[in-house]
């Protein structure tokens, strides 16, 4: 299958036949990523999954890979963007000082959502969004920001409470997904979904912390999002002529 990108975008094949090495222009800066292509090879996507990293981490999260390799076997194209250039990466590793800017973090996230848009692949697929920790705070803001083509979010371990004053204006359905020992961030997710107005839904993990690093929590967090994007990002069924 073909990815046509603009020009300038710097697209090249990576080492998987599946994946495609991609840069993205954001707000002056250019931003690494791998866009997926679902398996098996000829699938056509019902829809594109962008993800959102969180505190510390980039597009080669195991954890991330992990469920984008499941959304691909469900027919789902992914989007794993670094929102850092390695430069503040590597400021952000001493200060700490980026992982925490959720407007900028958004921002980059709907520049990767207007990206999307014009790829040949991809620029007529629903979007979904992955959050994860901090990340889903920013994939919040980025849903109220273009609910025109944000269909569905999912949070893993996330901090929606950040987005703030944006929850309020997000439609797209949304679903939390926490560890059952994570009880801070618990609380944090209930007094976010206080807020959101759209549909939402807090599925708790059992015996899970923050990184679902317990045996076959990620397995369960990956086949929540998968049921969920699948539901809201698949193409409706059109009914039986009479």
């Amino acid at each position: 299958m073909d990815l046509l990108a603009d020009p300038g975008m710097g697209v090249q094949t990576d080492e998987s036949p599946e994946e495609l090495a991609v840069h993205v222009a954001a707000s002056g800066v250019t931003l690494g990523g791998t866009l997926g292509i679902p398996t098996p090879a000829g699938t056509l996507p019902s829809g594109v999954v962008l993800f959102a990293h969180g505190s510390g981490s980039s597009r080669f999260s195991p954890r991330n890979r992990f469920v984008a390799d499941v959304l691909r076997e469900a027919g789902l194209a992914t989007l794993l963007l670094d929102l850092l250039t390695p430069a503040e990466e590597a400021v952000d590793l001493r200060t700490r000082e980026h992982r925490f800017d959720l407007q900028l973090l958004a921002h980059r996230l709907v520049d990767a959502i207007d990206w999307l848009s014009h790829q040949e692949l991809t620029k007529d697929l629903p979007v979904g969004l992955f959050g994860a920790s901090t990340g889903a705070g920013a994939a919040l803001i980025a849903a109220a920001r273009r609910p025109d083509r944000v269909e569905a979010v999912v949070s893993r371990g996330g901090r929606p409470d950040l987005a703030g004053d944006a929850l309020a204006s997000v439609r797209a359905p949304t679903l939390l997904i926490v560890g059952g020992n994570d009880e801070q961030v618990i609380a944090l997710n209930r007094a976010a979904m206080t807020q959101m107005r759209g549909v939402v839904r807090l599925e708790i993990v059992p015996g899970a912390t923050h990184l679902f690093e317990e045996r076959g929590a990620l397995d369960v967090v990956a086949d929540l999002a998968r049921r969920w994007l699948t539901e809201y990002l698949a193409p409706p069924i059109p009914s039986p002529r009479r």
